[in-house]
């Protein structure tokens, strides 16, 4: 299934059309659709629920894109999909972006997910970095000045740093300079940006001064080829794993995924046949599978009871740091 998703997931970002996942080994047509599209980082999850859902509703055919969170938000809110995958929370002017385009939106966390900071395999020093000797790499003051491994650390070698991320439209970019560099700060300009972890994970393998970030599953899909590096956020050296992401102790870089369900699109039959499976208890092994971390029985509950009861809005945009996810969808 990985290394499927990795062929679809390059021919959705070089077309920049929907991928299409169609219904094995059946031959009834499709006769409705539900169109998804957003966060890279959340695709392998709705891949992975779009391919077994089909198996039982080859009636259903349920199309993937791949344009980051903001993207996918840009053609939620103009009404061209059913589903908004996110790997943050939806912005306050994207909300307002829905607002104008009259979509009401019902918001739901699905997983969680740490990101994970990566170097090259030759590496054999940086194993754990600060999170301020994160910021001092990627802040805009970096731009064009810290270049080399040494200027980070006084320890690490005169190395040329290479860094490698993903673009501007990522959710995962958004969390990342968030609680990395600070608030609505952004990032230096100068690194290979790319909406496509795949280009990520070859350009950190084949740079040996090189590093990048994104989600916990594409590092273990990718291990071979690369090292995981622990983050000190103030209490030691922590390295993401399905326990530290779960618990909370792998800070400041664990984080829930979402989808975002159009309130109009729910009441179709497919659409909220689809939704229901990706939020039963009994598919949260699928989420496992593509590497990432289910939601806790309790949470889903809730999470279940804000689709049932078709609560729209946000309870996530403009948390504060902090905040607990079911606290959050106990409001």
């Amino acid at each position: 299934m990985l290394s499927q998703k990795n062929s679809l997931l390059s021919i959705a970002l070089i077309t920049t059309l929907a991928v299409g996942i169609t219904s094995c080994g059946s031959g009834s047509a499709p006769t409705a659709q539900v169109k998804v599209d957003g966060s890279s980082t959340v695709f392998p999850i709705s891949e992975a629920m779009a391919e077994e859902f089909q198996k039982a509703n080859p009636e259903i055919q349920v199309t993937v894109g791949v344009s980051g969170t903001g993207g996918g938000f840009k053609k939620f809110c103009a009404g061209e999909t059913d589903i908004s995958n996110g790997s943050r929370p939806i912005k306050e002017s994207e909300i307002e972006l829905c607002k104008k385009g009259g979509i009401e939106y019902i918001e739901l966390p699905i997983a969680f997910d740490g990101l994970s900071v990566v170097v090259n395999k030759e590496n054999n020093f940086a194993s754990c970095l600060k999170t301020a000797e994160l910021k001092k790499i990627w802040e805009p003051a970096a731009q064009d000045k810290v270049k080399n491994w040494k200027q980070i650390n006084p320890k690490f070698p005169n190395l040329k740093l290479g860094l490698y991320g993903p673009g501007t439209d990522s959710g995962t970019y958004d969390y990342f300079m968030e609680n990395i560099v600070g608030k609505k700060v952004g990032s230096r300009g100068d690194y290979t940006a790319s909406e496509d972890d795949n280009l990520i994970v070859q350009g950190v393998s084949t740079d040996k001064g090189g590093l990048g970030f994104f989600g916990y599953a594409y590092y273990e899909e990718n291990k071979d080829k690369l090292k995981l590096v622990k983050i000190d956020g103030g209490s030691g050296c922590v390295a993401p794993s399905t326990a530290t992401i779960a618990d909370g102790t792998y800070k400041p870089l664990s984080r829930p995924e979402f989808i975002y369900v159009k309130k109009e699109a729910a009441t179709r039959p497919e659409v909220k046949a689809f939704v229901d499976y990706q939020l039963a208890a009994a598919n949260s092994k699928l989420i496992s599978e593509v590497g990432y971390v289910p939601m806790p029985e309790d949470i889903m509950m809730l999470v279940r009871k804000r689709f049932s009861e078709g609560t729209v809005g946000s309870v996530f945009a403009n948390a504060p740091k902090g905040s607990k996810v079911k606290q959050l969808l106990e409001k």
